[in-house]
């Protein structure tokens, strides 16, 4: 099969989103499918990334709570239709085709098999989602719809009068359960955090608020921060007593991430609000770590109501830190909640996600039927008739 997928993110912008579908194109290019990927970013060097096309330079808009990377206007159309009309896909798998992005012009322009995955959970943002009357008719031309979790496929029946598929997002599990541990960042008691910190919505303030609390209990305790952001900034906001129990890590790869979450005694993901589902967890499960994480519905079902970790108040430094200091105090219970949060993460694995999704494009495929641009679509059922 020749599937046709569309980023409206950067690709050059780490996010769940690119992450998600650069993984599930390998994974499809691994069982022998033709794929290609459209996607704006900054840089024309997509590295390894060999089958992707760049549609040009994206523009930052804000949305979710964060700082959006995205193309949209006549060029891009134009450069929509180029991609469209020189390939001859089987399916086009749209992301985020509900907001203003290479997604929604691909399903503007082209007819015939498509598919349509939403991933955001944003029940306030309906002027960034989808008020404009033009968007609906559109987003109708989609022969399905998958959400990624039930928080992503209420925001989209809130916003768009239709329904869609509740299918997870994926993960390489065994590449999180091979990974081995980083012997520096497992001395004493280590805490993780992942993420762009500098977001509030990300929670790296309420950890830091619960930590002297913490460490009056577990002095030995670290808190090990991983991702992008101004560490400087957020250092000068901790008592200069407990600044040497904080490790800012940086920008860490793929198998740094998977080393990082074998590593630490608890990862911790603190978000208060804007998740639709909490790919971070998934992977923590699968490395075998022993979690906490803000009770938000997405986390709450990622991690099976508080199975595979255990749930915090959102927003409530107390909570956290109630949870984190029981924790930290019985190495036994977190061997065992790891052990099954392992077996938990085979539910999220590719090669179950990836079957599911092929089974709606096959349902979404007719018979002896492609992908083309709409005027193409015209003429040739012109010349049937």
């Amino acid at each position: 099969m020749k599937i046709g997928f569309v980023s409206p993110y950067a690709w050059d912008t780490p996010g769940g989103v690119q992450a998600h579908i650069r993984d599930l194109a390998l994974h499809y290019r691994s069982d022998g499918h033709e794929v290609s990927v459209l996607a704006p970013a900054v840089s024309e060097d997509v590295g390894d990334d060999h089958f992707v096309t760049i549609a040009g330079r994206p523009v930052s808009i804000p949305y979710n709570g964060a700082i959006a990377r995205v193309l949209f206007g006549p060029v891009a159309a134009s450069r929509v239709r180029q991609w469209i009309a020189t390939n001859d896909f089987d399916i086009l798998h749209l992301h985020e085709p509900a907001i203003p992005s290479l997604s929604l012009l691909a399903c503007s322009i082209a007819d015939g098999p498509m598919v349509g995955t939403f991933h955001a959970a944003a029940p306030k943002q309906r002027a960034a989602f989808a008020v404009a009357p033009v968007i609906v008719p559109i987003v109708e031309k989609l022969r399905a719809r998958i959400a990624v979790s039930e928080e992503a496929r209420r925001t989209l029946t809130d916003h768009i009068d239709t329904d869609a598929v509740v299918i997870p997002n994926g993960i390489d599990v065994n590449f999180f359960a091979r990974a081995t541990a980083h012997e520096e960042w497992r001395r004493g008691s280590t805490i993780g955090f992942l993420g762009r910190f500098t977001e509030p919505r990300k929670g790296l303030n309420l950890l830091l608020e619960a930590l002297p609390r913490i460490l009056a209990k577990h002095p030995d305790t670290r808190i090990l921060i991983a991702g992008p952001g101004e560490a400087m900034e957020v250092m000068k906001s901790i008592a200069p007593q407990h600044r040497n129990r904080v490790l800012f890590l940086g920008r860490i790869s793929d198998e740094e991430k998977a080393r990082f979450l074998k590593s630490v005694d608890i990862y911790v993901a603190p978000n208060t609000g804007g998740e639709s589902f909490g790919i971070i967890l998934a992977e923590a499960m699968a490395a075998g770590a022993a979690i906490t994480a803000s009770d938000l519905p997405a986390f709450a079902s990622v991690l099976g109501e508080g199975k595979y970790g255990r749930l915090f108040i959102n927003g409530d430094a107390g909570s956290l830190a109630e949870t984190l200091i029981h924790l930290l105090g019985s190495a036994k219970e977190r061997s065992e909640m790891g052990s099954l949060a392992e077996e938990g993460a085979r539910r999220f694995d590719w090669g179950v996600v990836g079957a599911e999704i092929m089974n709606v494009y096959l349902h979404a495929i007719g018979e002896n039927e492609k992908v083309t641009i709409g005027s193409e679509r015209s003429r040739r059922r012109k010349e049937r008739e």
